[in-house]
C-alpha cells in the first residue's frame, strides 16, 4: 500500500490546485467578457443612431489630423480602452461629414471643439477651413469654443461665425520657427565621425549630424519658405476675423506691452484684440446654444448634438463611376511598410491594381511625405507613369508635405496640384556614413583582419573612412541627383539646367513652387478630385480610397487587443497616457531616421526633407 503524502506536501498541492483553478477561472471569465464586448461592439456598429431635427454636428477633433489612420483599428480601440484621446482624426472623415451636413436639413450648425487637436499641417487645416466655408455657404452657422487655442487650433476656430474662449484661456500666437538639435560636438566627444554626402547646397538633412549649427544656406532657404507660409497664415486668419491687414504681426511685436495693458489676462487680451467673440465657460457656451433655439438634451446636460463618428454613419456615399485615391503618407521605404510609412513596393502594387481595375476611371495620388528611399520612390513613380500610359488620368495632390522623394513620386502625374502652404521641392540627394574607429580607440579596442580585396573591409565602420569609398558614395549621390533633375525636367518639359537652378535641395511652399514651375495649380484635395473627374470626362462619380486593410484573423485580433486593454487598472492608464514627451520623441525619431540611413548600403542615395512648420 502506497504511503500517504506528508502534510506539507498535501498543503502545497492544495494551494497549487487552488491557484491554478483561480487562474483558469479568471482567464475564462476574462475571455467571456471579451466575447460579450466584441459582440456588443459589433452590434452597436451595425445600428444606425436616429438623427433628430435641429441637431448640431460637434467636431471635437482630437490627436493628429492625418490623411489615413496611422495605427489602424487596433491603436484607435486601444486608445479608447485606455481612456486616452484618439491619436488621430482622418481628414477625409471631417471633409465628408462637413459636405454631408451642408446638405442635411437636420443639421443646423457645426460646433468646433478643438482642445484635443494636437498636430496638423497648414495644408490640412486649409482643407478643413474650405470645408467649413462650404458649410457656411449653405446658410448654416459655425461656432467654435475652446479652453485655450494653440496656433493651429485657432486657425480653424477663426473660420467660425463666432469664437468663444474660456475666461481663463488664451490664444497662443507665436509665428513659425524653432530650434533643431545639432549633435556633432557630442558625437566628437564619443569619437563618432559622421561622413555626409550631398548633391545640392541647400540639402541640409544631414546637418544635425555633421555640423554644430545650421549652414547659412539652410537658414536662408528655411526663412524664405517660413515667411511665405506665415504670410499666408496671417492673411487668411485676418480675413476670416475681418481684421485689418498686419494686425497679427503688430500684435505679436507688441505682445508684452499689450498683455501688460490687459492686466496680464490673456483671455481679455484676445477679446480686446477681437480674436474671439466672447468669453464663456463650457456650461455657459452650452446654455448660449440652447438659448438660440437648439433643443436641450437633458439626459446628457447639453444641447442636441451628434459626434463626427456617429454622423459618418448618416453620410451617404456618392454614386457613379469611381475615382480612386491612393494615399502616400510618411517616410518612403523600399518594400513593405506600416501604415505611417510609404512602402515603395506595396504602394506601387496598390496603383497597379487600380490601373487594372476597369471600374476606376481616374486616380488621385494624395501625398504627405518628406521623402526617403530613392529606390522606393522610383517604384511608385514608375507605376504612376504606367497608369498614365494606360490611359487613366493621374492627378497628384500635395498635402502638408511632398518634398524630396515626395516630389519624386508626384512628377509623373498628368497634373500636380499643391496647397499654397504645402512644403515641397527639396529636390536633392544625400547619404551619410558613420565610422567608430575613434570610439574604439578611446576604450583601447583595435580593428584588424584579412580581406581578399581593399573593398571587402573598407566599408566597415570600425575603420577610418577610406577616401576611395567616399569617392564611390559621392559619385552615387551625384549620379542620382542628375537622374532626379533629369526626370523632373522631362516631366516639367524643361531642361535639367533650369531645374538645377530651383533644385539643389531647396525647400519651397506650394505657392513658391508654382512660381518656379514645379507645380501646375494651387488647390486642395477637392480640386484634385474635380480635376481627375474632368480629365476622365466623368459626370456622376464616387470616391474610393484604395489602401490595404487588416482582414480575417488580424482584424479580430486587433479588436480583441483593443477591448482587452479596457480591463487595465486606471493607474496603468495614467502611466501609459503620460509616457510620451513629444519634443524628445520628435528629436529621437529625427536622429533615428538619420542613423537608419547610415546602417544600410553606404552607396544608397536618399531623397529626404527634414523640414517642419513647428
Amino acid at each position: 500500500m502506497a504511503s500517504r503524502p506528508g502534510i506539507i506536501r498535501r498543503t502545497f498541492s492544495g494551494l497549487w490546485w487552488l491557484l491554478d483553478a483561480s487562474r483558469r477561472l479568471v482567464l475564462n471569465l476574462l475571455f467571456l467578457v471579451l466575447i460579450v464586448v466584441v459582440i456588443s461592439a459589433w452590434w452597436s456598429s451595425r445600428s444606425k443612431p436616429v438623427l433628430e431635427e435641429k441637431t448640431a454636428l460637434v467636431l471635437a477633433l482630437s490627436g493628429e489630423l492625418v490623411e489615413q489612420s496611422v495605427g489602424g483599428g487596433r491603436q484607435a480601440l486601444l486608445a479608447e480602452a485606455l481612456g486616452t484621446q484618439p491619436r488621430e482624426t482622418r481628414l477625409r472623415d471631417v471633409l465628408d461629414a462637413l459636405d454631408a451636413a451642408a446638405r442635411d436639413p437636420k443639421i443646423v450648425r457645426v460646433v468646433l471643439v478643438l482642445d484635443d487637436l494636437s498636430a496638423a499641417g497648414t495644408a490640412s487645416l486649409r482643407d478643413v477651413a474650405a470645408g467649413l466655408a462650404r458649410f457656411r455657404q449653405s446658410g448654416k452657422e459655425v461656432v467654435a469654443w475652446g479652453s485655450s487655442f494653440s496656433q493651429r487650433q485657432y486657425f480653424l476656430a477663426a473660420q467660425a461665425n463666432e469664437v468663444y474662449l474660456h475666461p481663463y484661456g488664451s490664444v497662443g500666437l507665436r509665428g513659425l520657427g524653432g530650434n533643431n538639435l545639432y549633435f556633432k560636438d557630442a558625437l566628437d566627444k564619443l569619437g563618432v565621425t559622421m561622413h555626409g554626402f550631398q548633391a545640392g547646397k541647400f540639402k541640409s538633412a544631414i546637418e544635425p549630424l555633421t555640423r554644430s549649427s545650421p549652414s547659412p544656406e539652410a537658414l536662408e532657404a528655411d526663412l524664405a519658405w517660413m515667411n511665405d507660409l506665415w504670410s499666408s497664415w496671417t492673411t487668411e486668419v485676418e480675413a476670416a476675423r475681418k481684421l485689418p491687414a498686419g494686425t497679427l504681426a503688430q500684435l505679436i511685436d507688441e505682445m508684452p506691452q499689450r498683455l501688460a495693458a490687459a492686466g496680464g489676462d490673456s483671455a481679455q487680451l484676445a477679446l480686446k484684440e477681437k480674436l474671439v467673440t466672447g468669453l464663456k465657460t463650457r456650461d455657459e457656451f452650452r446654455a448660449l446654444i440652447i438659448e438660440r433655439g437648439a433643443p436641450a438634451d437633458d439626459k446628457r446636460g447639453t444641447f442636441r448634438q451628434v459626434s463626427l463618428d456617429h454622423y459618418l454613419v448618416h453620410a451617404a456615399p456618392r454614386s457613379g463611376e469611381r475615382i480612386g485615391i491612393v494615399v502616400a503618407q510618411g517616410e518612403i521605404v523600399d518594400d513593405e511598410a506600416p501604415p505611417n510609412m510609404v512602402g515603395g513596393r506595396a504602394t506601387a502594387e496598390v496603383i497597379r491594381r487600380a490601373r487594372e481595375d476597369d471600374s476606376i476611371k481616374a486616380l488621385v495620388l494624395r501625398i504627405d511625405s518628406p521623402g526617403g528611399s530613392v529606390f522606393g520612390s522610383e517604384l511608385v513613380r514608375r507605376e504612376v507613369e504606367l497608369t498614365r500610359k494606360a490611359g487613366k488620368p493621374v492627378v497628384a495632390s500635395m498635402g502638408d508635405m511632398a518634398a524630396s522623394g515626395g516630389y519624386w513620386i508626384a512628377m509623373a502625374a498628368d497634373e500636380i496640384i499643391a496647397d499654397p502652404t504645402t512644403i515641397t521641392g527639396s529636390i536633392g540627394v544625400f547619404g551619410v556614413l558613420p565610422t567608430f574607429d575613434k570610439t574604439l580607440e578611446k576604450v583601447g579596442v583595435n580593428a584588424a583582419g584579412a580581406s581578399t580585396t581593399w573593398l571587402a573591409a573598407a566599408q566597415s565602420p570600425t575603420r577610418p573612412l577610406d577616401p576611395r569609398v567616399a569617392q564611390m558614395v559621392q559619385s552615387s549621390i551625384d549620379h542620382t541627383y542628375q537622374r532626379f533633375i533629369g526626370q523632373v525636367a522631362a516631366a516639367r518639359k524643361t531642361t535639367p539646367e533650369k531645374i538645377h537652378e530651383v533644385a539643389q535641395g531647396r525647400v519651397w511652399t506650394g505657392k513658391q513652387a508654382q512660381q518656379q514651375g514645379l507645380v501646375d495649380k494651387l488647390g486642395g484635395l477637392q480640386e484634385a478630385i474635380a480635376s481627375a473627374a474632368q480629365r476622365a470626362k466623368l459626370g456622376e462619380y464616387q470616391v474610393s480610397y484604395l489602401e490595404r486593410e487588416v482582414r480575417g484573423v488580424g482584424r479580430w485580433l486587433s479588436l480583441l487587443l483593443g477591448e482587452a486593454a479596457a480591463v487595465l487598472p486606471s493607474e496603468w492608464r495614467v502611466v501609459l497616457a503620460a509616457a510620451a514627451t513629444p519634443q524628445l520623441q520628435d528629436e529621437a525619431q529625427r536622429l533615428a531616421r538619420l542613423f537608419a540611413v547610415s546602417r544600410v548600403d553606404p552607396t544608397r542615395a536618399y531623397a529626404y526633407c527634414f523640414c517642419s512648420t513647428d
